[in-house]
């Protein structure tokens, strides 16, 4: 990946000056190559060297051009996304709109795409709690996630991503890969206005303003916690039970920012300590798999079931 700024994500990537060209980008952020494929092809004989190469109709491997490393096997009528086309995406709004790319990059070896740029957008808590306004544009070649843009809010201070919830407007665009990605029409479609963002804060500045007790916090953690139904295992408990007490230490003071007005003792303080536990603190196998999961997996969804349930402290107060 490639960045500008701060070191992001344990200091993964490559540092840029700011306002670099696409080309830049896409040489330093790991994504100047093109996906190719081919049909899948089988020897029709239990022996390698004596048999008829046969190719398997309805699929077809998908693979680097650079390294000539297979990414997956999909169905012919799969629509690829090109990783220069998610740079792409961004060049009307970098000259003329007033974004600027922010990070991008790709994740498990090339099978996830992503760019992410700043749309100027920003809003201030109390406390000098500062959090901006983001748009992540994502696309994969293995079926794990559709094309996907999405407004995303970054809070300064912890750098803990949380997705732009609205009732009243689109806050994503997801392209299923069965059809063509026109980036022209996600646009339109995505055209969240400056109301948008600013509807979300308010809410934002109301789960501020809630006040929630340890007690509480605990309560909170322990429903978004919940475990499956049936048989759980003791791991499954005990790995339950140890992100409950370490997002319960970083609401209580142990957080990034948890001692900001806006954070301490309060229902933002209980899910950013919930997003900065799935962002940073959750354990995985990789950086690489830790940040997968925050934006696109079960971390993803942990975090928007954190922010319905805060959201449900305001109407309970």
């Amino acid at each position: 990946m490639a960045y500008i700024g701060a070191k992001p994500w344990h200091a993964l990537g490559n540092r840029l000056p700011a306002k670099q060209p696409l080309d830049v980008w896409a040489k330093r952020a790991g994504l100047d190559w093109k996906i190719c494929e081919t049909a899948v092809r089988f020897i029709a004989s239990e022996s390698p060297t004596n048999g008829n190469i046969l190719a398997l109709g309805d699929r077809k491997v998908l693979y680097r051009d650079d390294t000539q490393q297979a990414l997956s096997v999909v169905s012919k009528r799969y629509k690829v996304v090109q990783p220069r086309e998610v740079l792409e995406f961004y060049r009307d709004l970098t000259e003329a709109s007033g974004y600027e790319m922010e990070t991008a990059g790709c994740l498990r070896g090339g099978r996830k795409v992503w760019a992410l740029a700043k749309t100027g957008k920003e809003t201030k808590l109390k406390g000098n709690d500062v959090v901006k306004g983001y748009l992540l544009l994502a696309s994969s070649c293995d079926g794990s996630i559709c094309t996907t843009a999405t407004h995303t809010s970054i809070r300064v201070c912890c750098a803990n991503t949380l997705a732009v919830a609205l009732d009243n407007a689109r806050g994503a665009v997801k392209v299923p890969h069965s059809t063509i990605f026109d980036p022209a029409r996600v646009k339109s479609q995505l055209s969240v206005a400056v109301a948008g963002w600013q509807e979300f804060m308010y809410r934002m500045r109301h789960l501020s303003e809630r006040k929630v007790s340890d007690q509480d916090a605990e309560k909170f953690l322990r429903k978004l916690m919940d475990l499956p139904q049936g048989d759980v295992s003791p791991t499954e408990r005990l790995t339950h039970a140890r992100g409950i007490k370490k997002m319960h230490d970083l609401f209580r003071g142990e957080g990034k920012g948890a001692d900001l007005a806006s954070a301490k003792g309060t229902a933002w303080g209980i899910l950013n300590a919930v997003t900065q536990h799935v962002d940073h603190e959750r354990r995985a196998r990789s950086v690489d798999l830790r940040q997968d999961s925050a934006w696109f997996g079960a971390g993803a969804s942990l975090k928007e079931k954190a922010l319905a349930q805060a959201l449900e402290l305001l109407a309970d107060a």
